[in-house]
């Protein structure tokens, strides 16, 4: 039994296709999962109650209160006990309130509650699955990190044929599966991570810095965790910060922190990933008092900061991967590779500032992957948690050689 010990939450919404959920949740009991489900109101109208509580062996949930005891069916804890929460069918109504927070039923609360991975298979008729707005809910969701089982085509309850049908439940088994068997992957690595902007000062209120979200450092910090490695997280200020449990944050300002920071880290690791945008230059003096304007111009003399990979790059031992970042304006790839020689990394990931929705502050990402071994691997561009996942796999096809 390959889902021995997991747990998963089964969400039902109001579709023709929630009859399937019945034989989802057979096959997930028969490969030794524990499932808990929770049906929208309208699910009722499709599938009982007593049939999904007597295939699953626990009660169904579709209410805040339980009718005869007025006791609460806690969301957050529902959302906090499970290790995929799968919501299949998701219609059109319930995606579009995850995509957009609208919380009015016990399966919306339990979905902004959920620490874990959300996969969801939607059902609707094929002019619904292709409106603007469902692409774009889907587009949505997929960028908070959910895992969206494209729906199949095929015949539909309407009589027309196209894209819609909730893909069957051998196949969601399938991903399922699959996704538990790459969740793991990571589990007793160390993970070096700096990400986010430094900020370098100029006196008590002004400093030198960049338009660094560290949401591509955020994305990888959680799917590392969620792959079960050991991640410490140094993170320049202001940055976008990841809420798994298995992060451990430490909050830095400037360049020179970052560095001191992680080299006490470094030793302990086995894989460093230098995400940060970190300032290359910082005031060689640092006003105490703030620097009043006067004249109409100011001069201030700016010095290297330390390079913080190269510099732990001298330090690298043989089992250790470091993978490096490069946003680069002109020369990209060549720019790139020769950071990838001089600095000691294994991998390369290179951003580029031409490409739309690509680089600082964006939720996606586009870029170009090169290693030590001269192979190279583009993306298209792709939500950043997908980003991180491309990532990921080139670290695991890394660690076969090293």
């Amino acid at each position: 039994m390959k889902l021995q010990g997991k747990r998963i939450l089964l969400g039902v919404t109001g579709s023709i296709a929630a009859y399937k959920s019945a034989h989802l949740t057979r096959l997930l009991i028969k490969e030794g999962a524990e499932v808990q489900v929770i049906a929208s109101a309208s699910a009722l109208d499709f599938i009982t109650p007593l049939t999904l509580a007597t295939l699953s062996k626990n009660p169904v949930y579709h209410q805040f209160y339980k009718n005869e005891t007025g006791e609460w069916n806690n969301h957050v804890e529902l959302g906090l006990w499970a290790d995929l929460f799968l919501v299949a069918p998701i219609s059109a109504n319930t995606l579009a309130k995850f995509a957009n927070g609208i919380c009015d039923n016990l399966l919306t609360a339990t979905y902004l509650s959920a620490r874990c991975p959300v996969m969801v298979a939607p059902a609707m008729d094929l002019d619904m699955y292709q409106h603007p707005s469902v692409r774009e809910n889907l587009k949505k969701i997929s960028q908070y990190g959910n895992i969206i089982l494209d729906a199949e085509a095929g015949e539909l309850a309407s009589g027309l044929s196209g894209q819609g049908r909730m893909m069957e439940p051998e196949l969601i088994l399938e991903e399922v599966l699959l996704h538990f068997a790459s969740t793991q992957d990571f589990t007793g690595k160390k993970i070096l991570l700096t990400s986010g902007p430094t900020q370098e000062a100029i006196d008590p209120v002004r400093f030198i810095s960049n338009h660094s979200s560290g949401k591509m450092g955020a994305a990888l910090a959680e799917e590392f965790a969620k792959r079960g490695a050991e991640v410490h997280l140094v993170l320049g200020k202001g940055a976008m910060q990841p809420t798994h449990p298995q992060i451990k944050i430490y909050s830095v300002v400037s360049a020179q922190e970052m560095y001191e920071t992680s080299k006490l880290i470094h030793p302990k690791v086995d894989i460093a990933i230098f995400a940060a945008a970190v300032a290359d230059y910082a005031p060689k003096n640092v006003a105490s008092q703030k620097i009043k304007k006067a004249g109409e111009s100011m001069t201030i003399e700016l010095i290297k900061n330390v390079d913080i990979a190269q510099s732990l790059a001298a330090l690298k031992n043989s089992h250790q991967i470091h993978v490096g970042f490069a946003l680069e304006t002109e020369n990209e790839a060549v720019n790139a590779q020769e950071k990838l020689a001089k600095k000691n990394f294994d991998l390369i990931v290179l951003n580029s500032m031409k490409e739309s929705g690509a680089g600082f502050q964006h939720d996606t990402n586009k870029v170009t992957i090169f290693d030590q071994n001269g192979a190279v691997e583009n993306s298209e561009v792709l939500p950043k948690t997908d980003i991180a996942k491309l990532i990921l796999m080139a670290i695991k096809k890394l660690q076969k050689t090293v």
